[in-house]
């Protein structure tokens, strides 16, 4: 075994983080996060604008940026409102290996979880190689024209992007994968079943390039609308409370995987009560009937959100070891 792959492996189940996180309820923010000792860096001094000006369909009143550390069962962590500016944000790998993989936090896409889905993610993957940026996506119910589908916009261009300024980043363009969790699991999958789905009007040459993950990871993923296995608060946030059937149709991954979609690695506890655990069981099945590639892990205990705060001798604090070797053998 390559001995950077050996270290990537080993070091990820060693360092795996001993806390379980709390079911995502809202509580008051306890400070802004410019007033939280406890508040992580952010943003990382590099970052990459989506969008050269205001992005596609600016509302008539943009969104205020919010920073906020909230507080739920003894846990605080940093959550984004108003996004009015998108970015990837960038957290280079001290000794890149070219591998790359675009992360995209949860939050039923009423706010960013950018600590736990997102800094710890590249805290995590940047020491053994893999850099990794994070993106903040404009988030459909704060104003946004065309709401249903800004997220998967920013994520086309997101994609792009990445591809067009792969020699600046010190990354592969054609090892790219994703990596999403919750909601963010939701736009992961609709990026990987709409990555060819006209979005935005081209801004430029970056736009010629393909949208297409060389593969997908999705943690605890809202992988379908529908009612019967999808998770409601992320449908209302993203489409409205009065969405027709065709539009939630739509915007289900599960429902349009083809023989392009990449290949994807999804994880879930079975004890999850917020985002169904059918949601990634309509995602497998979909993929098998498509023979598209899928690895899966659904395990007993983890309820939803856990990201990397699983008890490190669970099962459930293994997926990050996992799917750094499903990763690795996908990009290579």
């Amino acid at each position: 075994m390559n001995p950077q792959r050996r270290a990537l492996l080993g070091g990820m189940a060693l360092t795996a983080i001993a806390r379980t996180r709390a079911q995502p309820q809202r509580d008051p923010p306890a400070q802004p996060a410019a007033d939280a000792p406890d508040a992580p860096a952010w943003p990382p001094a590099e970052r990459i604008a989506l969008w050269s000006g205001e992005p596609p369909g600016m509302p008539a009143n943009p969104p205020t940026p919010l920073l906020a550390m909230y507080g739920a069962r003894g846990k605080r962590e940093l959550h984004i409102t108003g996004v009015a500016r998108p970015e990837i944000n960038v957290f280079r790998a001290p000794r890149p290996d070219g591998s790359a993989l675009l992360v995209i936090p949860g939050g039923g896409y009423e706010f960013l979880s950018v600590q736990n889905e997102g800094i710890d993610i590249a805290q995590r993957y940047t020491p053994f190689g893999t850099s990794v940026f994070v993106l903040t996506y404009r988030l459909p119910g704060e104003g946004w024209k065309n709401r249903g589908r800004v997220p998967l916009a920013d994520a086309q261009r997101a994609m792009r992007l990445l591809r067009a300024r792969a020699t600046a980043l010190h990354i592969d363009a054609e090892r790219i994968g994703v990596l999403g969790f919750s909601a963010g699991g939701h736009l992961a999958a609709d990026l990987a079943t709409a990555f060819d789905e006209p979005c935005y009007a081209r801004v430029d040459a970056a736009d010629d390039l393909s949208a297409r993950p060389r593969c997908v990871g999705l943690g605890y993923p809202v992988a379908t609308l529908m009612p019967d296995a999808g998770h409601v608060a992320s449908r209302d946030n993203l489409l409205g409370k009065d969405a027709a059937p065709a539009l939630i149709a739509a915007r289900s991954p599960a429902l349009h995987v083809r023989a392009d979609t990449p290949p994807s690695f999804v994880f879930h506890a079975m004890d999850d009560d917020t985002v169904p655990v059918g949601a990634s069981l309509d995602w497998i099945a979909a993929c098998r009937r498509a023979k598209v590639p899928i690895e899966s892990h659904l395990f007993e205990h983890g309820g939803h959100g856990f990201g990397l705060h699983a008890p490190i001798d669970s099962p459930t604090a293994q997926w990050p070891r996992l799917f750094a070797a499903w990763m690795r053998q996908q990009q290579s």
